[in-house]
């Protein structure tokens, strides 16, 4: 299996958890319960969430990667001949 499904549950996570904030925020509003307090909460939910998804999904990239690779020197595969490498910077969710 290839990691489509997994970036897939995990991006359907992190929707899922955006929806339910942006629900509760709502709810506060309509209460005259919003303040700074509950958006930072809210916006640290979401923070929290997504810097484990990016980190997951990074660490299943890799290990994807990885295992394609050591496939391709382990068959020897000729379409694994010219293959690109591209650097994809790294991205400290901390300070969102």
């Amino acid at each position: 299996m290839r990691g489509d499904h997994v970036v897939s549950a995990r991006s359907d996570l992190l929707t899922d958890v955006v929806a339910a904030t942006v629900e509760v925020a709502a709810e506060s509003g309509r209460s005259g319960l919003f303040t700074d307090e509950v958006a930072r909460a809210l916006t640290a939910v979401v923070g929290k969430i997504a810097g484990k998804t990016v980190e997951e999904a990074e660490v299943s990239g890799f290990v994807s990667g990885w295992q394609e690779a050591i496939e391709a020197v382990d068959q020897k595969r000729k379409d694994a001949a010219g293959a690109q490498v591209y650097r994809i910077g790294s991205y400290d969710m901390t300070d969102v």
